[in-house]
């Protein structure tokens, strides 16, 4: 992903106008116990979307930041976590792939930096930035849980 951008961008930028989105997830928001690797890995993205965003807020070229929440792919299988608290539902339905992809979209017309997609994943991003780190270390935990 970080190649691909950096290949893409050069052209976007001398032809004074583009589109770029990169994905992240709410992941990306807060330490993740139990999928440390993935979370850092989605805080990466966010931190470069946010940064590339910004350098290039007068070129015409637009980055947008695509943060999903749980959503209803094969995922949660193939990561292994499909019978976490997250992705049985516990906190808040799964979302459809169809409408990540249509708010993603939407946001990228628009030249939105980030795009967290529904109100309640938008809650929980702002309020993991805000809570003391011992208290998200815990939610995100009992989130991944499978309660086995």
């Amino acid at each position: 992903m970080t190649e691909l951008t950096r290949r893409l961008l050069p052209p976007m930028v001398a032809r004074g106008g583009g589109k770029v989105m990169l994905v992240a997830s709410t992941a990306a928001f807060q330490p993740g116990p139990q999928m440390a690797v993935y979370c850092a890995s989605k805080a990466y993205i966010l931190s470069l979307g946010e940064a590339i965003a910004y350098e290039l807020r007068n070129s015409g070229v637009t980055v947008t930041t695509l943060c999903p929440g749980a959503t209803d792919t094969e995922f949660a299988d193939v990561a292994h976590v499909g019978g976490s608290a997250l992705f049985k539902g516990a906190l808040m339905p799964l979302m459809s792939a169809s409408n990540v992809a249509r708010i993603g979209y939407q946001g990228l017309k628009a030249g939105r930096g980030v795009v967290i997609t529904g109100l309640v994943n938008r809650i929980m991003a702002v309020s993991s930035r805000l809570s003391p780190a011992p208290m998200t270390l815990r939610i995100a935990n009992w989130m991944m849980s499978t309660g086995k």
